[in-house]
């Protein structure tokens, strides 16, 4: 399916998704938006082993596109955050790892859609800003991601000063995974995708899904949780597969693992990143 915003290719057993509107800083238009959603509900998508979202050009995104909001009424810009909102949320609920590539600024709500994903991988010539704090307009929907990624005081920082971020900073802040020099980005995000990617595509799935839940619980109410997740998937096929393989000493063989599940090859080479 061809796509006005986007650039949709295989990488591997992974789906990448391309932010293309380099011309405009890839704004998170709404007919972007739109596609983004659009995107994730395929079958390849559903398919692959995991989902990677990067950007051409030298900006990764710069936000909402303004042309979308000015002069418009209340409901407009209503329906136009809801469907951000719904997009965020989306990366978080696909089964599969979702990988941030950045490769350039992510300011806003470009910021938003790299600290929703699962992961982030980051250029050294990236930066992360929530410039709401001066730009006459409150970055109130990527503070939302920002907090679930880094500390209060350093979140509040952001968002009231203003300041880009960059990418080393950022990873120091426990925001990003990764910081890599630029010629290395695609060699470690896939590095990284290998890496996340091992084992019963069904259990990363349900890991996954508990991760998000259990994380916004009370600590109680989360070991209880997670308690009967262990429980209830521990009587399972690949669970019990993995425990007798280890009593017996031998490599396991999940039902559910695919032929083409994206284990690192044997003696591939990986790259330290930097700190």
């Amino acid at each position: 399916m061809p796509y006005a915003f986007l650039d949709v290719r295989k990488t591997e057993s992974f789906l990448e998704v391309i932010l293309n509107n380099p011309a405009r800083r890839n704004p998170l238009s709404s007919e972007m938006i739109s596609e983004l959603v659009s995107v994730l509900a395929t079958p390849e998508a559903m398919d692959s082993q995991g989902i990677i979202i990067a950007a051409s050009g030298r900006v990764f995104s710069a936000g909402h596109d303004f042309s979308d909001m000015m002069d418009k009424e209340l409901a407009v810009l209503r329906d136009l955050m809801h469907a951000c909102a719904h997009l965020m949320r989306s990366l978080q609920r696909m089964p599969q790892p979702v990988l941030a590539k950045v490769q350039g600024p992510a300011m806003a709500a470009g910021c938003q859609l790299a600290l929703s994903c699962d992961l982030v991988v980051a250029s050294e010539n990236a930066f992360f800003q929530t410039p709401g704090g001066k730009s006459g307009w409150f970055c109130f929907t990527p503070m939302v991601a920002l907090t679930r990624s880094i500390g209060r005081k350093r979140a509040f920082e952001m968002l009231m000063s203003g300041e880009p971020v960059p990418a080393q900073t950022a990873y120091e802040w426990g925001m990003i995974n990764r910081v890599v020099a630029p010629e290395r980005l695609d060699d470690e995000a896939l590095d990284l995708m290998h890496k996340v990617t091992q084992g019963s595509p069904q259990l990363r799935a349900m890991g996954k899904k508990a991760f998000y839940t259990q994380i916004e619980m009370p600590l109680d109410h989360a070991y209880r949780y997670a308690t009967d997740m262990m429980a209830l998937t521990g009587i399972t096929e690949d669970p019990q597969e993995r425990m007798k393989a280890f009593v017996e000493k031998r490599p396991p063989v999940f039902k559910h693992q695919k032929k083409n599940d994206a284990a690192p090859k044997p003696g591939k080479k990986m790259h330290k990143y930097r700190k």
